[in-house]
């Protein structure tokens, strides 16, 4: 059966339902409580799975039984598993010394060992991203996009060469490295890569706010990368006028700039298989906000020439969609990000966002269409 959303996209409707969970790490207390304890956190937050970022994260030496543990426990609970792998281009690398010391000082036995451990707990869907991002230093030289040692061009070549070496391990084992719309990245680069190394081992992770670094209108964004879309990342952002062209700080699933109404159609119908995370600003007691936000550099000669794939059209339609917003913050409808700083975020409060975060996402699929899964506390409640 054939699904119209209301973008005009088409997709098919599966009987298969989409689960929504939770960011392994970004969920609150996840350092303190370990992967283990975390999975049934968020199983007490009624979420149907969890994401950790990188198989690392759940056992910094690749134990198997470690491994085996947290898997069985997400099966036991109903809940997905996701993972991934790190950093797949070669001048971002040496900054995650730990791709290398698992392979022993060989990076590409590192990232075998790793995709084997997922393979192993059937975790085929893997997540992996281009560069860093680095705050403390101001605009664009905040992102690895804009290095003065390596252009951007040969960064991305890098990428490319570094992923097909992968591709024939990710072939046998049957897994996708999924690449991340992370905020150095175009959805366009992005594509781009997906069809040079082959979309039968690669994919993309569709970050929702993210783009908007890249002055990439999360609807444009979402029709481009829905054909590779694998794994998500649900974020909202505040994006205004200021100093230094546009900032950007994280908010609470409501409080952004994201029509999630708009965007989560595209990419489910796309995928209707597919997990939807929720990536929730982490809890100020887990991670100390800065205090001040992102700088998009957007009117600058060098950030312009940067993004040469942006067209007239979607900068039109990014630029209005701020003005629109401009106009809630003006209204005190939202916090502008000097009052949102002064506003208590700690465990209640983070808990609060995955879980309007959850409703959210599970209103809309649902109302396109969607069967959704129901947690296994829910169903057992619904059972009596």
């Amino acid at each position: 059966m054939m699904l119209e959303v209301a973008n005009g996209s088409t997709g098919t409707i599966s009987t298969h339902p989409v689960r929504v969970g939770v960011d392994g790490k970004k969920i609150p207390e996840s350092a303190k409580r370990g992967p283990l304890a975390t999975v049934s956190h968020a199983h007490e937050l009624d979420m149907d799975g969890l994401f950790f970022r990188t198989v690392l994260d759940m056992s910094p030496t690749l134990d198997a039984g470690e491994l085996r543990e947290i898997r069985q426990r997400a099966d036991e609970l109903d809940m997905y598993l996701e993972t991934g792998l790190g950093k797949v281009n070669p001048y971002a690398n040496p900054e995650a010394p730990e791709l290398r010391a698992i392979g022993d000082g060989d990076i590409v036995l590192g990232f075998r060992r790793m995709m084997e451990a997922c393979a192993a707990i059937d975790c085929r869907e893997l997540w992996v991203a281009t560069a860093n991002f680095k705050g403390s230093y101001y605009g664009r030289f905040a992102y690895d996009r804009f290095r003065t040692d390596v252009d951007w061009s040969d960064q991305l070549a890098a990428t490319e060469r570094f992923l097909k070496k992968l591709a024939p391990i990710a072939r046998d084992l049957g897994i996708h490295m999924n690449l991340e719309t992370h905020e150095e990245i175009t959805t366009f680069e992005l594509v781009r890569l997906v069809e040079e190394v082959g979309p039968d081992v690669t994919g993309i992770v569709y970050d929702t706010a993210n783009v908007l670094q890249r002055m990439e209108h999360p609807m444009f964004a979402a029709r481009r990368v829905a054909p590779y879309v694998r794994q998500t990342h649900l974020k909202d952002a505040y994006v205004a006028h200021d100093d230094g062209g546009l900032v950007h700080q994280l908010r609470p699933y409501g409080e952004g700039v994201v029509d999630f109404a708009g965007v989560l159609p595209i990419i489910v119908a796309a995928n209707p298989t597919m997990n939807v995370t929720i990536e929730n600003p982490q809890s100020y007691l887990d991670k100390t906000p800065s205090q001040r936000p992102r700088v998009i550099e957007a009117f600058h000669p060098e950030f312009l020439k940067g993004h040469p794939d942006l067209t007239v059209e979607e900068l039109a339609a990014y630029l209005d969609m701020i003005h629109r917003y401009e106009q809630r913050v003006a209204s005190g409808e939202v916090a502008d990000w000097q009052s949102y700083l002064t506003q208590p975020y700690e465990y209640a409060e983070a808990v609060e966002c995955i879980k309007t975060g959850a409703r959210m996402a599970r209103s809309i699929i649902g109302s396109a269409g969607f069967p959704l899964h129901t947690p296994l506390g829910q169903a057992a409640t619904a059972g009596h």
